[in-house]
Formats: structure tokens, sequence, C-alpha cells
């Protein structure tokens, strides 16, 4: 007799790519239409090259608001009450269009997954959303928020691609660079608490609060 054998694919691979469907660039976020900031440091002058935007991007990451994020995802991965962080997330925005581009790219997100899951949780900021709607899936921590930085790097890198100009050979090797630090940081801030949250990235939030009040502008922030 011949046994037919069914095979499933296993729950962790399925949620690894339910994960990279919800930080794609084909996600509805509108993350194109923000620049974090970056488009007064590029009008000013102050990143003029791939080598500039990777400096910018790693202080961002390492001890900026992509840090700030991955601390926000971790303590909602780790069961954080969502609606307190959400309000510790914009108590911490930098500058009011900071605020505007997590809440609006969150308020998407969860427009979306809500549709997708058939949940039905309200606006929150960006790494507040995704931690919120990653719980369900059997992934390891320093997974969800290793993709969630690189999203977050990604994201900028674009940006900087029409805006310095960057040939896209130049801004892959850009997110390429980041990698190992993405890595590191993913590692380090998995299972990280609100003690953890601290910045050190003055000259960014300088630009992001500048923009404001820039006159040509091709981003909302």
């Amino acid at each position: 007799m011949i046994m037919a054998t069914i095979t499933t694919e296993p729950a962790p691979a399925q949620d690894l790519l339910t994960l990279v469907q919800w930080l794609s660039p084909a996600f509805p976020l509108g993350s194109f239409a923000f620049s974090h900031g970056l488009e007064h440091a590029i009008s000013a002058g102050t990143i003029r090259d791939g080598a500039g935007l990777e400096a910018w991007l790693a202080d961002l990451l390492s001890a900026g608001s992509g840090r700030c994020d991955a601390v926000l995802l971790s303590m909602v991965l780790g069961g954080a009450d969502p609606a307190e962080t959400d309000a510790l997330a914009a108590a911490l925005a930098a500058a009011p269009e900071r605020h505007l581009e997590t809440l609006s790219q969150g308020r998407s997100f969860l427009a979306t997954t809500n549709a997708l899951l058939g949940t039905d949780w309200p606006e929150m900021v960006l790494p507040v959303a995704v931690g919120l709607q990653a719980r369900r899936l059997d992934l390891a921590p320093e997974t969800v928020i290793g993709l969630y930085l690189q999203s977050f790097a990604a994201n900028l890198v674009l940006g900087a691609v029409r805006l310095v100009p960057l040939g896209q050979t130049e801004g892959q090797r850009v997110i390429a660079a980041l990698g190992p630090l993405i890595e590191r940081l993913s590692r380090e801030l998995a299972g990280a608490g609100e003690e953890a949250l601290w910045t050190g990235t003055p000259g960014a939030d300088i630009a992001a609060m500048a923009h404001e009040h820039q006159e040509v502008r091709l981003f909302r922030s």
C-alpha cells in the first residue's frame, strides 16, 4: 500500500513570510512620503553621498529614532500595554513631523492588518502597531526587530536615492553595509524595556525640526 504523506509548511516559515509582507515596500504605509528629516540634511549639504548617508543612518539606528522604535517594538512584543506605549512614543517624538510620520504609517499599517486579520485596533504609532500585530507570529523578537530596522533604513535609503541623488546600486550598498549593525542591535534590544530608551542624535532631531520651515519640500517630514 502506498501511503500519501501530507506535509505542511512550518508555522514559523509562514509567519516569517507574513512579517516580510507587512514590512515590504509594497505594503500600503505611505512611507514614500516621509524623509525623517533627510530632505533638510541633504539640502543643507550635510549628506552628499552614500558614505554620508550610511553614517547618518547608522547613528539613527544605534542612538536615535531607529533605536527608540526598536525598544518600543520590543516592549510591545514583551506584553507592554499598547496604549501606554503609544503615549510614551508620542512624548518621545523630537518634532511634530516625526510624530506625524510614525502615526500616519502606524494608522495605515493597522487599517490593512485589521482588515487582513479581523482585528479592530485603533490608530497607534508604527513600532507599537507592528509589535501588537506581531505578537501573533511565532517569531523570535530579534527577528521582528531586525526586519523592522532593515525596513526603517531601506525606506530612508529610497528617499535619499531620489534626493542626493544616489544610484540604485549605491543605495543597495548602503543597506547591505548597515546589515551587521542591524543584526547586532536586534540581538541587543530584544527583550529591552523602557530603561533602554535614550537618544543621542541632536543633528537628526534638529533636521527634523528645521524641515517644518523649509520653503521647498518634496516630503512630509
